[in-house]
């Protein structure tokens, strides 16, 4: 080995790791990775394990009940592997809760699992770097830092790395103004920032550079997009779509999640006009029962919903929906939630996502009256999930025959394979073939399951 290689592994070996476990949204996602950036100037390099870590971060996410629990049995395994370190090397790991439990339930974190040294709330995160440090210096009691800064994260992180892969996600909106009965969101991460057209656009610039092919836009309600544009006036997310798709390399774009309230012309009139925006929504209606609507304070009805869909299937007839559901919310009835798959077999959803109510702490659903029993929830769940898998399978076996523009993402699990999306999210598998990862290629569709397809390659390529 030359000098140069012994440098490098001693370097390596002095080097502090971090381990970063994520839960939840695709927000996260994007807040870990940006958390590896922050950490790297103190010396972290990433591990895939936590019991190589000096730092582990648990990102947490606070909209499901499990969630929670699961997060404080990971607590109480990663303290068994603090203490062995201790032991065994004498290392002290420092243990930090992040994202939307820490910024919730804090002062209970730290009942519980009192060996924790920071709680930081998702909008302080770009304060780690300092957070990290003193945690090492001062190895004293915990620090939580959950306050609401006066200005924005998004000014005080550094430009974001270059993404890896053919994919990424894009935080370009934070935060929630809607204050839907049942959601904590609105109380961890605060109220609706759009972050500026400029700041956007140059961080998906350098995506794109870096053999980015397809970005997420991601935000609490996203579609509530309003950021200052260059010209000083505000941009909806329609607007800033136009933009984006200017880019070169940058092939494909989405956005989730949204909100009914705000799926506005302009977002409408960019479905049909810019081919770069992917002819799939996630538009979550919750419930199918107007009365169910109005406690869970979405301020919307079942028709306009339906008026929604109509104008963006309108803009964009290859179009397809996926969705939200909640099933069992207090004094949710038989008819409530017939209405529920009513309205499912009405629309047709490509894709979606159902669950069971649970209450979360300080949210004005919590309290109410008629909270359904367990074994009902579980039925009903069961009932519309059944519903949504076979129009999910319907949707599936609808594009037999037909020929999809295919992004190939990943390796396969055979020789040869390779996976790749099709405008719908449904992942296709290819094998074999010579194509390359970050390609877009026509695939005609042979083959459907419930959760994938199969199919093999035209001739031609779409790029």
């Amino acid at each position: 080995m030359t000098g140069g290689a012994h440098a490098s592994e001693r370097a390596k070996d002095l080097a502090k790791r971090v381990f970063i476990k994520t839960y939840g949204c695709q927000m996260n996602v994007y807040d870990s990775a940006r958390m590896f950036e922050l950490l790297a100037p103190l010396g972290f390099l990433p591990v895939e394990e936590p019991d190589k870590a000096d730092l582990v971060i648990f990102n947490t996410c606070h909209i499901r009940e499990k969630a929670v629990e699961k997060l404080f049995s990971e607590l109480g395994a990663i303290h068994r592997t603090k203490l062995m370190n201790a032991r065994r090397n004498g290392g002290e790991m420092i243990v930090a809760v992040g994202g939307c439990v820490a910024q919730a339930e804090g002062a209970e974190i730290l009942r519980r699992a009192p060996f924790v040294d920071l709680v930081f709330g998702p909008q302080n995160y770009h304060q780690l770097p300092d957070l990290v440090a003193r945690a090492l210096r001062d190895r004293g009691d915990p620090i939580v830092a959950t306050d609401f800064p006066a200005e924005p994260k998004f000014d005080h992180l550094p430009e974001a790395a270059a993404a890896r892969g053919v994919t990424a996600f894009l935080t370009i909106q934070e935060g929630c103004d809607k204050f839907c009965s049942f959601c904590v969101v609105p109380y961890t991460r605060g109220a609706e920032y759009s972050r500026p057209v400029v700041q956007i656009v140059t961080e998906a610039y350098h995506a794109a550079r870096s053999g980015v092919r397809e970005i997420t836009l991601l935000g609490q309600n996203v579609n509530a997009y309003h950021g200052e544009g260059p010209d000083g006036r505000d941009w909806g997310l329609g607007d800033l779509v136009r933009r984006l798709a200017e880019l070169p390399g940058l092939d494909r774009i989405r956005y989730t999640t949204s909100h009914p309230r705000d799926v506005d012309d302009g977002l409408i009139g960019a479905h049909r006009d810019v081919p770069q925006l992917m002819p799939f929504v996630h538009l979550p209606v919750q419930s199918g029962a107007n009365r169910i609507l109005s406690a869970m304070n979405r301020h919307y009805t079942v028709d306009s919903y339906r008026q929604v869909v109509e104008r963006l299937r309108s803009a964009r007839s290859d179009l397809a929906l996926s969705s939200d559901f909640i099933v069992g919310f207090p004094g949710e009835s038989d008819e409530d939630f017939v209405a529920t798959i009513d309205l499912v077999d009405d629309i047709g959803f490509a894709q979606a996502f159902s669950f069971k109510y649970s209450p979360r702490p300080g949210t004005p659903a919590a309290s109410l009256s008629g909270q359904i029993p367990e074994s009902v929830k579980s039925d009903r769940l069961a009932m519309l999930q059944a519903a949504l898998e076979s129009q999910k399978l319907r949707f599936n076996n609808a594009c037999v025959g037909r020929t999809l523009p295919v992004l190939l993402e990943k390796p396969g699990r055979h020789p040869g394979q390779l996976v790749g999306r099709s405008p719908y999210l449904q992942s296709i598998y290819l094998t074999p073939t010579e194509r390359r990862i970050g390609e877009i290629v026509l695939v005609q569709i042979l083959g459907a399951t419930a959760n994938s397809l199969t199919g093999s390659l035209e001739e031609s390529t779409a790029g």
